[in-house]
C-alpha cells in the first residue's frame, strides 16, 4: 500500500511538472517558425546569424489579437504592381477590404491576392495581409509585418495577429519583399507575433 501511494505521488508530481512545462511552451506555430529558421535549407538567416540562432523573439500569445473581420470583396479591383524592397515589382490584386474591432476601435485594412500564386497548388485561396502598426521600429520590424488567411465561404474571416511575421528582408538584404502599403496602417500597438530581429 505504501509503495502504491509512493507511485501515485511520483506520477502526480510528474504530471504537475509536465503541465507547468506545457503552459510555458511556445505555440505550435512558433515552434514551426523556429524549426524552419534553424533549418539551413529553409532559413532566411545569414550564415553568421544562423550559427548563433537560438529562436525568434515573439510577443506572448494573446487571444485578444485573434479577431473576427467582416469581409467586403472587391471583384472590380484590377491587378497592380506592388513596390518591393528592390527594383522588382510584384503582381497583386486587392481581394477585399476587411473591417474588425481591436481594443475598442474599428480598423479597416486591404487584403490581397498574389497573382503569381493563383495557379500554384495549395495557394488558390491564399490571401496576403501586410500591415503597419505602432510597434514598428521599436518592438517590431520597422518595415511592418505580414500575416495570411484563406478565402472564406462567407463574409467573415478570422485574422490571427499572433501569427504575424517579418518579411525575409528583416533578416537579409538578399531578399525582395513587398513594401506594406501605407493604407494598411493600424493606429495602435499590435503586440502579437514575431518581434524585431536582433542581428549579430
Amino acid at each position: 500500500m505504501k509503495n502504491l501511494f509512493l507511485l501515485f505521488l511520483i506520477c502526480t508530481t510528474l504530471s504537475c511538472a509536465q503541465e507547468k512545462q506545457l503552459l510555458k511552451s511556445e505555440t505550435e506555430w512558433q515552434k514551426k517558425m523556429n524549426a524552419d529558421f534553424k533549418d539551413a535549407s529553409k532559413s532566411p538567416l545569414k550564415a553568421k546569424d544562423l550559427k548563433t540562432f537560438e529562436g525568434l523573439d515573439f510577443f506572448k500569445f494573446d487571444s485578444a489579437y485573434v479577431v473576427k473581420a467582416k469581409l467586403k470583396r472587391t471583384p472590380e479591383a484590377k491587378p497592380f504592381k506592388m513596390k518591393t524592397t528592390t527594383a522588382r515589382l510584384a503582381d497583386y490584386r486587392q481581394y477585399a477590404v476587411i473591417t474588425f474591432e481591436l481594443k475598442g476601435e474599428i480598423h479597416e485594412l486591404n487584403i490581397y491576392q498574389n497573382m503569381g500564386l493563383l495557379n500554384k497548388e495549395g495557394y488558390e485561396d491564399y490571401l496576403f495581409l501586410p500591415f503597419l502598426d505602432d510597434t514598428n521600429g521599436n518592438q517590431s520590424y520597422s518595415g511592418g509585418r505580414y500575416t495570411e488567411a484563406r478565402i472564406p465561404e462567407g463574409d467573415t474571416l478570422i485574422i490571427d495577429f499572433n501569427k504575424a511575421y517579418n518579411p525575409y528582408c528583416a533578416y537579409s538584404e538578399r531578399y525582395s519583399c513587398p513594401i506594406v502599403p501605407r493604407t494598411n496602417y493600424v493606429s495602435l500597438k499590435i503586440e502579437a507575433g514575431v518581434k524585431a530581429f536582433k542581428k549579430h
